[in-house]
């Protein structure tokens, strides 16, 4: 199973600078190798014709759509509480703030990791450090004010398998060269053999 790794971008269309779309393009060519389509309040049809959009910008098999609904897809992000989609979903991944929900998917996103601006007084903070220790083995994204490269390494050196970013992308007037900053200062590091 393939989990989303290395910079992960969660889309909002409300703070974008420019077109949902043109913003994950940049993206993608800056170094994301992974998008998260939310936009749950679109109406259906409308949040159908973006995902295709999205489809065309994004590397094949690397688009999940935040819901238990895949959208012609295969691979969901869910709330705390959405429920588990059928058996036709290949990758569930689930939005978590402490340890509920972790054992029924493919790969957690924690937040927040650090203070952010794109949800004020949403916390507190867990750090890296924790969200770690909260995961376990199980493979999660830093999530929740990453949003330089420091930031970045710090969450690869705690163990995250990416960086889940959406205001500092979503709001650059330089959406490639964020995106390219935050995927080189992102690398996993090797656990070395016991």
């Amino acid at each position: 199973m393939v989990t989303p790794g290395g910079l992960v971008v969660l889309t909002d269309r409300r703070m974008a600078r420019e077109p949902v779309t043109s913003v994950v393009r940049a993206a993608v060519l800056g170094g994301a190798e992974w998008v998260i389509l939310r936009e749950r309040d679109l109406p259906y049809a409308a949040r159908v014709e973006l995902c295709d959009e999205l489809r065309s910008v994004v590397p094949a098999g690397r688009l999940i759509v935040a819901g238990p609904d895949p959208l012609g897809g295969d691979a969901v992000h869910l709330a705390a509480t959405d429920p588990r989609p059928g058996s036709s979903v290949r990758l569930v991944g689930r939005s978590c703030h402490d340890s509920s929900g972790l054992s029924d998917v493919d790969y957690v996103t924690l937040s927040p990791i650090y203070p952010t601006v794109s949800k004020p007084g949403y916390g507190p903070a867990l750090g890296a450090s924790a969200a770690a220790r909260l995961a376990g083995k199980r493979a999660w994204l830093a999530l929740g004010g990453v949003d330089s490269a420091g930031r970045a390494a710090e969450c690869a050196a705690a163990g995250a398998s990416g960086v889940a970013v959406m205001g500092a992308v979503m709001r650059a007037d330089d959406p490639e060269g964020v995106a390219r900053e935050l995927a080189a200062a992102f690398r996993p590091q090797a656990v070395s053999p016991s």
